[in-house]
This record gives structure tokens, sequence and C-alpha cells, in this order.
């Protein structure tokens, strides 16, 4: 996938009960949940499953996420969300995230930065061609 990516990954969820806060909205720290389940579906449709990191002798690790929220979620709110990659670096990389519900609004969107760690030594490490192949070249 050299220079294309892996294109976007989507995951639809519905918004359950235990998901609303008292304001009777989705909490905005289910949000960051609901990204993360659709960080774990990129991976998964990747082909870089958690036993394919330790392979490599890696894992990986989110050291910061700037999220936009733009639109509440409630009960019963039908959500996509898009996970793609963007960048690559040298040990790192950035993954772009967007909700969007049933009526195509936004609902929020985020740019995640995760950094590839040695499993051993517990420190940061090139981040591994396999993992490179699935973002974008840069120019």
């Amino acid at each position: 996938m050299n220079g294309i990516g892996s294109g976007s990954v989507n995951l639809e969820i519905v918004v359950r009960s235990t998901e609303i806060d008292v304001n009777g909205h989705v909490n905005n720290a289910k949000y960051l949940e609901y990204l993360e389940w659709g960080r774990e579906e990129w991976y998964e449709r990747s082909g870089l499953a958690y036993e394919t990191f330790l392979a490599m002798g890696i894992q990986t690790v989110t050291v910061n996420i700037n999220i936009n929220y733009r639109k509440e979620c409630r009960q019963g709110d039908r959500l996509l969300i898009t996970t793609e990659a963007e960048r690559a670096g040298s040990t790192s990389y950035v993954l772009k995230q967007v909700i969007v519900n049933q009526a195509g609004e936004r609902c929020g969107d985020a740019l995640v930065t995760c950094v590839a760690m040695d499993a051993q030594a517990r420190t940061s490490r090139p981040l591994p061609e396999e993992l490179r192949r699935h973002f974008p070249e840069q120019s």
C-alpha cells in the first residue's frame, strides 16, 4: 500500500442507554471510547492485530488525542466511526477519525497520535515497515 495508505475503515454503532449522562446525551469521555473502538477495527482490518504487533516486537501507545466535539449524540443514534491513516513519522503515526450520525451530521473528529514502543525495552522505536506501509508517503 505504499503511497496510498490503507483507506478508511468504518465501524457502525448504536448509542445505548448506559452511554448517556445526566445531561441526556453521550458523555464526552464516551466519544473517546467510540474512537478507540474505531481504531481497533482499523487495526484488525489492516491485518495489524495485537498478536501481529507482538510478533514484530512492538506495542503501540496513544500519546495524544486532539478531539473536537461537534454535535451531541443521544440514545438510539446510529453512529458511523471512520478511521484512516493520516501520516507516519519515524516512531509515531497519526490516525484521523470522524464520528457522524444517521443524518450525516459530524458529531466529532479527532487526530490520534500513537507511538511504536519496543515491547521489551519499553521505549519508542522506529515504525516497522509492516505498519508504515499503511500510511501515505510523505512528500
